[in-house]
């Protein structure tokens, strides 16, 4: 009953009664159970709460009220952001046991409109991969292949949708942590601008990249959850209004931007052809096709790991077996640093601990100015490249991963090359841009993603090009 449903069609069937959100949401959990042993998508199933939800979407409909686009479409949440009084432990040993004590603004916002929450996914320990291995509690395997990754750090949410677990789901990226699982997965994941979807409720890992965005089957579906959760929010001061609007915007022969420097060395050539085939079949439809050259592009992965493991160290400083979480706390010994001590050394997995590290040494007297000040220069002057590109294009095509999803346990010794998942998706974060990832082909039997970027706060024209390139690939 539930393959391939879309917000739209399920929103079609409940209202002309075909079926009712309580039997959709029970298809959707005997899916889950039939598959999720071997896919590890989700860490929580919220089956009883779910239901309940779904009973009221029925007697509201059974009443004749006029219900939302997301009114009784069941989701996932990435469980790094909080349910009210669900589970959230950000797949991390420190946190458990934690039960969130409030709720997300997106979450909030979905829950206004009627969605139904199936459960929590499962991600990379505090975000921090590219490839959800990190995870303290279990492994996601890919639907296309379950011998390979999905992606990370959202890939729990992103398999959930991809294997019909879950019409939709919400993600959060921080260096591509939507787009790169996106795309291994085959579906369509939105990183929203920086500011246009409230950060409240989101556990943070490196506050001025983090960003809340969906992922969904098809580039509607990723608007219709964009629009239900995007929005100023008082308990997030970095969030904004956006001035856009996103209905009546017409999108004809846009000018697409394809920069030289995403191309050629580190690619592989089965996704560089894809793409390549992609951007070709979109010129004969009339867009209008121009290399760009976004210069700092090199060094934006350096920058991203100086930037984001610094904020990081930060952030995670609030763990310290004391507050909530995890406390390894031995009454013997009355020393409070050993507390703080063994509950972070038994609470962090070791890529957690390893970017704490980083960013703690980069932070350090003497070394702050030589590497987290020079990042954040770097930091602008890749925005300026963006803003220059966009004096002459309307958006920008790259890849959204030099290569498609690779193997469980091949990367994961060697943490630079895992590092490289995020060449093409971190120059975005930084920027504080939207993108969307959008499958366009597979390499391999392996599903490989286009990335379309575009201007601060215009997702409208995102995803006016995404439906536009999903009708001809």
């Amino acid at each position: 009953m539930v393959k391939g449903l879309t917000i739209s069609d399920i929103h079609q069937g409940l209202r002309k009664k075909e079926f009712s959100a309580q039997e959709l949401a029970q298809s959707y959990f005997k899916k889950i159970n039939s598959l999720d042993e071997k896919l590890g998508a989700f860490l929580e199933i919220t089956q009883n709460e779910a239901l309940s939800q779904a009973k009221r979407v029925d007697e509201l409909i059974s009443q004749g009220k006029k219900v939302s686009l997301m009114t009784g479409i069941p989701m996932a949440i990435k469980d790094n952001i909080l349910v009210k009084d669900v589970k959230c432990t950000a797949a991390s040993k420190i946190l458990e046991e934690y039960l969130a004590p409030y709720e997300a603004t997106s979450v909030k916002k979905l829950r206004g409109e009627g969605a139904v929450f199936l459960g929590k996914t499962n991600l990379d320990e505090f975000g921090m991969g590219a490839s959800t291995e990190n995870s303290a509690f279990k492994k996601t395997r890919n639907p296309h292949d379950p011998s390979r990754v999905p992606g990370g750090s959202s890939g729990g949410s992103a398999v959930a949708v991809a294997a019909d677990e879950s019409c939709c789901a919400l993600g959060s990226d921080t260096g591509g942590s939507v787009r790169q699982p996106a795309a291994f997965c085959g579906v369509v994941g939105l990183k929203p601008t920086y500011g246009a979807v409230s950060r409240y409720g989101l556990i943070a890992f490196a506050s001025s990249l983090d960003q809340i965005g969906p992922i969904a089957k098809n580039v509607e579906d990723c608007e219709i959850v964009f629009n239900a959760i995007k929005g100023k929010d008082p308990l997030d001061s970095t969030s904004v209004e956006s001035k856009f609007s996103i209905s009546h915007f017409q999108f004809s022969n846009p000018k697409i931007g394809v920069p030289k420097e995403y191309f050629g060395e580190g690619i592989e050539p089965g996704v560089e052809k894809i793409i390549k085939e992609t951007i070709k079949k979109v010129e004969k439809e009339g867009a209008k096709i121009e290399e760009i050259s976004l210069p700092h592009t090199k060094y934006a992965l350096a920058c991203y790991y100086i930037i984001a493991t610094s904020e990081a160290s930060a952030n995670l400083a609030r763990y310290d077996g004391i507050k909530y979480g995890l406390s390894k706390d031995d009454e013997q010994k009355s020393d409070l640093l050993d507390v703080y001590l063994k509950t972070r050394e038994e609470g962090f997995g070791p890529e957690v601990k390893r970017r704490i590290m980083l960013g703690t040494y980069t932070l350090s007297a003497g070394y702050y100015e030589a590497y987290y000040l020079r990042a954040q220069k770097v930091r602008t002057l890749i925005k300026q490249d963006f803003e220059k590109a966009f004096q002459k294009v309307d958006v920008i095509f790259t890849p959204v991963s030099p290569f498609a999803a690779f193997k469980i346990g091949e990367k994961v010794k060697d943490p630079l090359a895992m590092y490289l998942s995020d060449v093409f998706t971190a120059s975005v974060n930084l920027a504080g841009l939207p993108a969307l990832s959008l499958p366009c082909g597979k390499v391999r039997k392996l599903p490989v993603g286009l990335q379309i970027i575009g201007r601060p706060f215009r997702e409208s024209e995102i995803f006016q090009v995404g439906k536009f390139v999903e009708k001809i690939v």
